[in-house]
């Protein structure tokens, strides 16, 4: 193994280093697909755990939002204490959290069981991307963070249908301790096959640290909690405006400390001139809130309007795991030879264009096999976006800020997350409540099924919310239109430069 001298980066002679990734690709499937199974059980938690909608979406928030606070740090003491080492421990406290998360009798401990979790993979995504900066070189980095991405994709999809599968055919908690042999077949894969690379040393932003966290929870807690408050009062207003601005002010005090902060800052704000980092940014954050957003009101009415067990439910996905997986090894190829700007655009306008089309289909008497189209072609986009972002976030960057970029795009990518289950926590209940219906309670209900008479309103309701999702992608499918050809991609001779 020999370092070199001009790009820093770690490369292997000896050793072919795709064995290293794929054990790598494995534990960071697991964790990316906990960000999803949760949506399809969710009316499976709520009975047999006696607990709320928005309680059991918090079941979501609280493992995206311990994800996404710690994961900029983590980064940090992976190039301290070393990426290996902190990918092997984020794996034991992930599999020890999913453990307790399947023994727990309460909603509270399951969301406690959930922040463990979290904090786990939070020690895992950012090593991934590290080692795969330090064990491929430049040439063969695009092809290697294409798969990274593509894995990121495939997973958020799989884990409905995976989760539906394992609550019919045991139980929810199944949904958990799936993970637990995962996760040890995973450990034993890295401890043999990633090598350990050079430290470094670094000043932790701890005031940065701080800064963040507080900001993003004070953030995530105001949108999700906001219906809980009495908005025809002048205090239920007051306290959830002053929790988000609140956020927002902290967020800004934190972005000034980092410009401030010349020692080490958590964020370097330099990461940000690079044009394609900022924009790919941008764009992971609006697919990351989509498919997030998109998994509550779909498994809600598949299940409560539609009759569907979890896995018949979760079987509506598979059009779209199918086209995600079959079209991800051809996208990535294409991420180091076109403009990245026409693959995500295709991409965005495709995802938009399916989830708008699904909502139109989300009513009680559709022809099943009618929602399968739009499914499809959401896998079609997902394709599309996944891997070119990933690729083209990180391509430019200097070595010296390798790590630090990819904190932040892990970052940026579970922001997107908490945000998109949070606000569509909050837009479900406040369609629920605008139809009459309020928080439907399975208990109340002798068959623990939604009443006849409702399904047209809580159709509706599930329908209108799905449709935050497309507009918000809008924002990324702008972000796509900007993006300017990265100095690494080949394009063929004869092919004339493209313009910026």
């Amino acid at each position: 193994m020999a370092l070199n001298p001009v790009t820093e980066t770690v490369v292997t002679e000896e050793k072919d280093p795709w064995p290293a990734l794929w054990a790598l690709v494995l534990g960071f499937f697991m964790i990316m697909v906990d960000t999803t199974i949760v949506s399809v059980a969710t009316p499976a938690i709520i009975e047999d755990l006696h607990a709320e909608v928005n309680s059991v979406v918090w079941v979501t928030s609280a493992y995206l939002l311990a994800y996404a606070v710690p994961v900029l740090i983590t980064g940090r003491l992976g190039d301290r204490f070393g990426p290996k080492n902190l990918y092997l421990t984020g794996l034991v406290v992930f599999t020890l959290a999913s453990l307790a998360c399947g023994l727990t009798t309460t909603i509270e401990g399951l969301i406690i069981a959930r922040v463990a979790q979290g904090l786990g993979a939070s020690m895992i995504t950012p090593q991934t991307m590290a080692i795969i900066t330090r064990i491929f070189p430049v040439e063969r980095r695009g092809q290697a963070t294409a798969l990274w991405g593509a894995t990121a994709g495939v997973a958020v999809l799989v884990g409905p249908l995976l989760g539906g599968i394992l609550v019919d055919s045991l139980s929810w908690e199944w949904i958990f301790f799936v993970n637990v042999p995962i996760g040890l077949v995973g450990f034993v894969l890295a401890w043999r096959l990633v090598p350990s690379l050079p430290t470094h040393s670094h000043r932790f932003d701890w005031l940065g640290v701080a800064l963040s966290g507080i900001g993003m929870f004070l953030l995530v807690f105001g949108i999700q909690e906001a219906h809980q408050y009495d908005w025809g009062t002048v205090w239920g207003p007051f306290t959830v405006w002053r929790l988000i601005i609140g956020g927002l002010v902290v967020f800004a005090a934190f972005v000034y400390w980092q410009h401030r902060n010349r020692a080490e800052p958590l964020v370097p704000l330099r990461l940000f001139r690079d044009r394609n980092f900022s924009l790919a940014n941008v764009g992971i954050s609006t697919v990351s809130f989509a498919f997030t957003a998109m998994a509550f009101p779909l498994m809600l009415y598949a299940q409560l309007v539609r009759g569907l067990s979890p896995t018949k439910a979760a079987l509506l996905l598979v059009p779209m795991a199918l086209l995600s997986i079959a079209l991800a090894p051809g996208v990535g190829k294409l991420t180091d030879r076109i403009h990245p700007r026409t693959i995500t655009t295709v991409g965005f306008t495709a995802l938009a264009a399916a989830l708008a089309w699904l909502s139109m289909l989300m009513t009680p008497d559709v022809h099943l096999w009618e929602i399968l189209f739009p499914m499809a072609l959401m896998g079609a986009g997902s394709a599309c976006i996944w891997a070119p972002l990933t690729a083209t976030a990180t391509r430019n960057l200097p070595m010296d800020l390798a790590g630090a970029g990819a904190g932040v795009y892990n970052a940026t990518r579970q922001i997107g997350a908490v945000v998109g289950s949070a606000a569509i926590a909050l837009l479900m209940d406040a369609r629920l409540a605008a139809s009459g219906l309020g928080v439907f309670d399975p208990e109340k209900s002798p068959d623990g099924r939604l009443p006849t008479m409702a399904h047209e309103q809580f159709s509706t309701a599930m329908s209108e919310s799905l449709l935050l999702t497309p507009a918000v992608l809008l924002l990324g499918l702008a972000a796509a239109l900007l993006f300017a050809r990265p100095s690494h991609t080949r394009r063929p001779e004869s092919a004339p430069p493209a313009a910026l």
